[in-house]
């Protein structure tokens, strides 16, 4: 079995993320306990206790969930012997890239913390808020071409781009209100259903290029190692090892497209992946992975039970 591990973006939240780990484990305890440290910020208390309003906002969320994937990652390797040395690849959906960064040793737990901090900062002061919007376009005939020709049409009354490649059926539009609202209509008009995301900004388009400045120059104080498992990147598609390479990539990330699809196509068909393992919050990544390479295991990993019965089949 080839594995890799993946890592869940925004949107897998929910209040109590993590909390069964952290009661039964002590390694979970300590990623907490380190990730309020470096925030000065009782966040462990806002994901056991809510509101999911607060917990929702991208500068608690981003962190948030790399703690959760983080303290899963070294539940599994403390008590169930499988580390990161497992995984023949690791990736990370958005902010998932650093949660697969630090679990994998490039960069440590409390700058990724730091990191991610600013990062929900800085997208959220790039655009002020209903200025921008981001859409799913979904169904049977919502591909890559009939995303990149609705945004097309959107362009032509402000910023409009493909933000996720997500997998056939679920791909994610990025830009300026109105041209995203145009760009909706485009999408229904060839018989795509398209949904306005609650989010609080335009992520991954070229309005983010403010924050990308502000993470640039972040990411030159950061010290960045080699992480022990290849990481694909989300603007390539391709896996890398190199931290220079890793710094850069993290800086085009915020306004480029998460290539997601292809990412997974690429541990499939090039890598010889043929088990995926979704560490941390939620499901969303289990489900596409099933839909992209559905001749590969896939298995979110939540809690103890999760993790119990993931280590017993390997």
């Amino acid at each position: 079995m080839s594995l890799a591990f993946l890592f869940p973006g925004q949107g897998s939240q929910a209040v109590g993320m993590g909390v069964e780990l952290a009661d039964a484990f002590v390694a979970a305890r300590e990623v907490f306990e380190e990730v309020d440290d470096a925030l000065g910020q009782k966040l462990a208390r806002l994901m056991r206790e809510g509101p999911i309003e607060d917990l929702t906002l991208t500068e608690n969320v981003q962190p948030a969930l790399m703690a959760v994937s983080v303290a899963t990652a070294r539940v599994l390797a403390a008590e169930f012997g499988i580390g990161i040395e497992r995984a023949a690849f690791v990736a990370g959906h958005s902010l998932g890239e650093y949660s697969a960064l630090a679990t994998a040793g490039a960069i440590t737990l409390t700058d990724t913390a730091r990191l991610l901090r600013l990062r929900g900062q800085a997208m959220q002061r790039a655009v002020p808020v209903g200025q921008g919007a981001m859409a799913s376009l979904i169904g049977p005939k919502a591909d890559l071409a009939l995303a990149e020709a609705a945004a097309d049409v959107g362009s032509a009354v402000g910023v409009c781009v493909v933000a996720n490649d997500n997998n056939a059926g679920n791909i994610v539009i990025s830009g300026e209100k109105a041209a995203v609202n145009v760009a909706i209509e485009a999408a229904k008009g060839r018989g795509v259903r398209a949904i306005l995301l609650n989010v609080s900004a335009p992520f991954h388009c070229p309005l983010m290029a403010p924050a990308a400045e502000e993470m640039a120059e972040a990411l030159d104080r950061t010290t960045i190692e080699a992480p022990r498992a290849p990481l694909v990147a989300n603007v390539t598609a391709l896996p890398t090892l190199d931290p220079e390479t890793i710094r850069r990539l993290l800086v085009e990330q915020v306004t480029g497209r998460v290539r997601w699809r292809e990412s997974m196509a690429w541990m499939v068909e090039h890598g010889g992946v043929t088990a995926f393992a979704e560490v941390g919050a939620g499901k969303v990544l289990t489900g596409m992975a099933k839909r992209i390479a559905p001749d590969a295991s896939a298995a979110s990993l939540n809690t103890p039970a999760d993790l119990e019965a993931f280590a017993g089949k390997l």
